[in-house]
């Protein structure tokens, strides 16, 4: 089926899968307070939170990633399909509601994606040149019709600059701010776990 032709039904079994797949996530996050109770029961060893929280610290590398896209993608004039880790998705570009970059860092240093979001609730995490392109031309689009008034989207400043529409000195703060807020929320996370695990 052409990246034209997307169904109703295609576009709410997308974003089905997107939650169950950020669910499994979240539930994998919350893995050592589960442990911490059955610890609490008898029915594990007490150490069990601690080795639950370390193995889930994956999560927080997988919720990003569930909505980047993966090759192969196709494109079209008013779509941008890929394929995810929770299966395809087709964003319209013509209906677009919110762009933002997110960007996480890992030991090969810092990943930007452009999270997109259409009026539809389909995200997709754009990362790929040509479909950055895309999105480009898709944001100038509905800047050009908001004269009419269409409703524009809502573009952060970091996602603007990063698609080369606002001039600024590059993301330094956006960066600062998003190591931050990752250091910190895994950081929370770690000293959770291991008070749970009573170290």
């Amino acid at each position: 089926m052409g990246a034209t032709t997307i169904s109703s039904g295609e576009r709410a079994r997308a974003v089905v899968r997107a939650r169950r797949g950020s669910g499994l996530v979240v539930a994998f996050l919350l893995l050592p307070c589960g442990g911490y109770a059955l610890a609490r029961a008898g029915m594990l060893p007490e150490g069990t939170p601690l080795a639950l929280g370390l193995l889930s610290l994956i999560g927080f590398v997988l919720l990003p990633a569930l909505c980047e896209e993966l090759a192969p993608f196709r494109h079209s004039s008013s779509h941008l399909t890929a394929r995810t880790l929770t299966g395809e998705r087709s964003v319209d570009l013509d209906r677009l509601t919110t762009v933002r970059l997110v960007t996480t860092f890992s030991y090969g240093g810092a990943h930007r994606l452009l999270l997109v979001r259409d009026a539809h609730g389909v995200r997709l995490g754009v990362t790929t040149r040509r479909s950055v392109k895309k999105l480009r031309r898709a944001v100038e689009k509905a800047e050009v019709n908001a004269a009419r008034g269409i409703p524009a989207p809502r573009v952060s400043r970091a996602a603007r600059v990063h698609l080369g529409l606002a001039p600024g000195h590059g993301l330094i703060g956006h960066t600062v701010l998003g190591f931050l807020l990752q250091a910190v929320s895994v950081s929370l996370y770690v000293s959770a776990v291991l008070r749970l695990s009573g170290q």
